[in-house]
């Protein structure tokens, strides 16, 4: 069949395959946050599962203000202050990571990422350190409802911390096998949402805890 013939004004009708434009297959008009969507729904449930108990330690602080505060003069303020910056700025190098990465500097962002995994290792390490000191004066989680808070809050934060350090790990092997780049990232975008995760779950802890922990 020919082209349409001319109306009567001495023009064509447009061809529809001409005239339609062009659709990109691969586009989408969904929504998808740095990371994927799946990131973000843990972490929500892990930061509402921390928020829970954050509730209950300062409804039980405000039944047992002298445990509660006991309990924070026995705690080493200036290692938890070191060791919350430290996990900061592991925040902050894995962010440097995921920006390196982006713009295709793929040696850059390894070496960013080896450096944020050192950090949470230092975390961990100094973590370690703090409660050998508890146990050393025999402040277990069952010495009063404080410590008991105190380990579990802790505990479960220092389980996060390792999965991270994992995670990062394995991704900076990736990086270095050039598995990541420019243009496939999603993973390591998704372990840097795990780790802010972590940053931000630790600034809830920390000064419910450290600052105040006791107190009416």
């Amino acid at each position: 069949m020919g082209r349409p013939a001319p109306s009567e004004y001495g023009s064509e009708m447009p061809d529809p395959e001409l005239a339609a434009p062009a659709v990109d297959p691969g586009a989408t008009s969904t929504f998808e946050p740095p990371g994927g969507l799946l990131v973000w729904i843990v972490l929500v449930v892990e930061t509402v599962t921390f928020g829970a108990g954050l509730v209950t330690f300062a409804v039980t602080r405000r039944q047992e203000p002298a445990v509660f505060a006991a309990g924070r003069a026995a705690l080493h303020q200036p290692l938890a202050l070191f060791n919350t910056l430290v996990l900061l700025t592991g925040g902050w190098l894995m962010a440097n990571a995921v920006a390196s990465l982006r713009g295709g500097r793929s040696s850059a962002a390894a070496r960013w990422t080896l450096a944020a995994t050192s950090s949470g290792v230092v975390f961990l390490v100094l973590k370690g350190v703090e409660w050998a000191d508890k146990l050393r004066h025999g402040l277990g989680l069952h010495h009063d409802s404080f410590f008991t808070y105190y380990w579990l809050l802790t505990g479960f934060h220092f389980l996060h911390v390792v999965v991270a350090v994992a995670i990062l790990a394995f991704l900076y092997l990736g990086i270095r096998a050039g598995k990541y780049s420019r243009e496939d990232h999603l993973d390591v975008e998704s372990g840097g949402v795990f780790w802010h995760m972590c940053d931000l779950i630790w600034l809830l802890v920390y000064p419910t805890i450290y600052l105040l922990g006791g107190g009416s």
